[in-house]
């Protein structure tokens, strides 16, 4: 992140994340070896101008013949042109979890859930949140042998919305209480819109890592937890491509 990108980081809202309660069951599951609770893109941008089409290589297209509605039309049907996939249900966009792994949840989540969960002042972020437009969080939870994994989509009105979000995020991570490290830039995408960091301390008997990445108006949040302190970035990495390949 250069100068100018770090100085207008820090002046966003932090909404620093906490090691809330969902955290707390996938920490305690690990360590004791069994479920102890419920939990609940590649967007590359390349910073130059853009290249000019060719002409089109004939004068006048044809377009279909409009069609009036009828009790098959859909706002989907209306909208072919601009329709993309994460306009339906983002829940089906999420990570499906290995098998044999124990999904503990999958679904969405509500806006007061999350934010009470995921965030050291809820009161403050929730308001923040609706202002920037938050429109949905889409999450499921998982435990594999000693690994938890929990992956949210959160999905903005816009792409501003879904930037700050990723940004305030992203902006803390480097703090000793957070991984206390600056993280990989994630394949494929520009430094500020996609990181992986894995802890510089294993805290609890579990090292944690967490994946942040921006595609258009989402916002990929993946949090990973080893209870035998091992995880690595290639772990979390590995996550991180999969479910941005999904979007």
């Amino acid at each position: 992140m250069d100068v100018d990108a770090a100085d207008a980081a820090a002046a966003l809202p932090r909404r620093a994340r906490r090691r809330g309660r969902t955290t707390l069951l996938i920490a305690a599951a690990l360590v004791l070896g069994a479920l102890a609770g419920t939990a609940t893109g590649y967007a590359v941008q390349y910073h130059r101008a853009p290249t000019a089409l060719p002409p089109l290589a004939q004068p006048q297209l044809v377009s279909p013949k409009a069609l009036a509605p009828d009790d098959s039309t859909t706002n989907k049907s209306i909208n072919a042109n601009r329709h993309h996939k994460t306009d339906d249900d983002l829940a089906e966009l999420l990570l499906t979890a290995p098998d044999g792994a124990k999904v503990d949840g999958r679904g969405y989540e509500s806006l007061d859930i999350f934010t009470a969960d995921f965030f050291e002042e809820p009161d403050v972020v929730l308001p923040d949140l609706v202002d920037t437009g938050i429109r949905r969080v889409a999450s499921t939870v998982w435990i594999q042998g000693d690994v938890g994994v929990e992956v949210r989509l959160l999905q903005f009105n816009n792409r501003s919305g879904a930037d700050d979000y990723q940004a305030s995020q992203a902006a803390y991570m480097p703090e000793l209480k957070y991984a206390g490290n600056r993280g990989v830039a994630i394949p494929g995408l520009a430094a500020d819109l996609g990181h992986v960091w894995v802890d510089s301390e294993v805290r609890s008997g579990v090292r944690g890592g967490r994946a942040l990445a921006r595609r258009g108006d989402i916002v990929m949040d993946i949090n990973y937890y080893d209870a035998r302190g091992k995880a690595s970035e290639s772990d979390v990495m590995e996550l991180a491509k999969r479910q941005l390949e999904r979007l």
